[in-house]
C-alpha cells in the first residue's frame, strides 16, 4: 500500500507553491519597507507559553493544540500561532532594552487541530507582524496600512473588505463591566448553548462570542450587549478611525467581532473575502498591550497580525487575472542535438536567466515537435527555435505562442534584445 500524507497535512506543489512564494516575496518587501525586520522563531515551544497568552479558555488551548511530552517531562506543542512566540523572544533576547520600538515580522508554518476543510488545514501557513513600543493609534492604522499594501501587492486589491471593533481595555467601567453585562445575557440564553459554552462562559464570556455553533446566532440576537468602551478607549478608536479615513481606507464597524485570542484590547480589524468560503477572514490582529507585561516583561503597547497564506491564496485565484499562473517568458529549442545548435540554445537560456526571466529548454534529444508541445504545457509566450537551415545563416526562428503559425526570423546576435523588447510590450 502507498503511502499518503496525514488527514489535515499536505503537500503543496507547483504552481500553488510558486504563489505562495510570490505572496511571501511581496509580504518581505512591503514589511521592509515599513521598517520589519524578519524574526524566526522555534516550531516546538512549551504549552504554558500558549495557556499564558494565548488564554486557557480560547479553543486553541482547550481543543486544538498538538501537544507531546519529551523525555524529560516536559509539556510541548507545535505553535499554534506566532505572537506568544515572538513575544518570548522579545522577553528572552532583551529586546526591549535597545530602546525605541521593535518591529519584526515571521512567515511560517502553524499547527491546530481543527476539522479540514477549504481554506483550512491542520497545517497551514501564517505571515505575520508584531511592534513593540507604540501606543498610539498611529501604531494601529501603520498596522493596518502594511496588512492591506500586502494584499493590494499580491494582486488582491479591492478583493476583500475590512471589519472594526473597539474591545476596550481592562479598567474597571471597560471590558470588566461589559464582560458582566454578557454574562448576565447569556445566562437568560443558558439553555441554548452547547455543552462546551455553558462550561467556559462564567471563566471567559467573550469566548463564547467566539464559539463557531453558537456565536453566529448570539450576534445575531438584537439583545445582545454592546461594549461601551471608557474615555480614552474611545479617544483612541476615535482617532484609528480618523487616521484611516485620511487615508482613504475603508472599513466596517463590527460590534461583534472578538477574535479567537484573549490578549488583544482596544482596536481588532479582519481582513474578509467572499471567495474563500465559509471561513472568509484571510487576516486579522490588533492591540495587545497586557500581553508583554502578562509575561514577565514591562509594560509595553504592541499590536500586530496575521496572513492565512492558503485562505488568501484562494481569494487571490478568484480574480480573474490570477486563476492561470503565467507561464514562462521563453522556451527555446533546438532542431537537432548538434553541438553547435544545444551550444547557441544553451547560452541563450542562461542570457535569459541571468536577467532574471524564467526560460525553459534543454531537451534536445528530443524531438522539435516534441519540444514545443512541452512549451505549450508550460505555458511559454514565446518560443526560440535553432534549425539547422537558419544556423546556417546565423539566424534563428522566434515563434509567439499566443499567435496560430507565427513565425519570425531573427539573427542570432539580435536575439536577446528581441526578446526583451518583445517580452516588455507584452507586460
Amino acid at each position: 500500500m502507498a503511502f499518503q500524507s496525514v488527514k489535515g497535512f499536505k503537500d503543496i506543489l507547483p504552481p500553488e507553491s510558486e504563489a505562495m512564494t510570490s505572496l511571501e516575496l511581496a509580504a518581505r518587501d512591503v514589511l521592509r519597507a515599513f521598517g520589519y525586520r524578519e524574526i524566526r522563531i522555534p516550531t516546538l515551544e512549551t504549552r504554558e507559553l500558549f495557556v499564558k497568552s494565548v488564554g486557557e479558555t480560547t479553543d486553541i488551548v482547550e481543543k486544538e493544540m498538538f501537544q507531546l511530552e519529551d523525555a524529560g517531562g516536559r509539556h510541548l506543542v507545535l505553535r499554534p500561532e506566532g505572537t506568544a512566540g515572538v513575544v518570548r523572544a522579545y522577553l528572552e533576547h532583551s529586546l526591549s532594552q535597545q530602546g525605541g520600538r521593535t518591529k519584526l515580522f515571521y512567515i511560517g508554518s502553524m499547527f491546530r487541530a481543527e476539522r479540514p476543510q477549504k481554506g483550512r488545514f491542520r497545517e497551514f501557513e501564517q505571515i505575520g507582524l508584531e511592534c513593540f513600543g507604540n501606543g498610539h493609534a498611529a501604531g494601529d492604522v501603520e498596522a493596518i496600512l502594511a496588512l492591506s499594501y500586502v494584499l493590494d501587492r499580491a494582486g488582491l486589491k479591492g478583493a476583500y473588505s475590512i471589519k472594526l471593533n473597539n474591545l476596550g481595555d481592562e479598567k474597571p467601567e471597560c471590558r470588566p463591566a461589559y464582560r458582566a453585562s454578557l454574562l448576565a445575557f447569556f445566562e437568560t440564553v443558558k439553555d441554548e448553548l452547547c455543552e462546551h459554552c455553558r462550561s467556559r462562559m462564567a471563566r471567559n464570556p467573550l469566548r463564547v462570542l467566539d464559539c463557531k455553533g453558537d456565536g453566529p446566532k448570539l450576534k445575531a440576537n438584537p439583545a445582545l450587549p454592546t461594549l461601551v468602551p471608557c474615555g480614552d478607549c474611545r479617544t483612541h478608536f476615535d482617532t484609528v478611525k480618523a487616521l484611516l479615513e485620511n487615508e482613504s481606507v475603508a472599513y466596517e464597524l463590527d460590534g461583534s467581532l472578538v477574535r479567537g485570542l484573549d490578549y488583544y484590547t482596544r482596536t481588532v480589524f479582519e481582513f474578509r473575502s467572499t471567495d474563500v468560503g465559509a471561513q472568509d477572514a484571510i487576516a486579522g490582529g490588533g492591540r495587545y498591550d497586557g500581553l508583554v507585561k502578562a509575561m514577565g516583561g514591562p509594560e509595553t503597547p504592541a499590536v500586530g497580525w496575521a496572513i492565512g497564506v492558503e485562505r488568501t491564496r484562494l481569494a487571490i485565484a478568484a480574480k480573474a487575472h490570477a486563476e492561470a499562473p503565467r507561464g514562462v517568458d521563453v522556451y527555446v529549442a533546438a532542431q537537432s542535438d548538434a553541438a553547435g545548435l544545444v551550444g547557441l540554445a544553451m547560452g541563450l537560456l542562461q542570457s535569459l536567466r541571468r536577467q532574471g526571466r524564467s526560460a525553459e529548454g534543454a531537451l534536445f534529444g528530443h524531438s522539435l515537435k516534441a519540444q514545443l508541445r512541452e512549451a505549450d504545457r508550460l505555458g511559454a509566450r514565446l518560443a526560440v527555435i535553432f534549425g539547422q537551415e537558419e544556423f546556417a545563416g546565423r539566424t534563428c526562428l522566434l515563434k509567439d505562442m499566443r499567435v496560430k503559425d507565427s513565425q519570425e526570423v531573427v539573427a542570432i546576435a539580435d536575439v536577446l534584445e528581441k526578446l526583451n523588447r518583445t517580452l516588455g510590450a507584452m507586460s
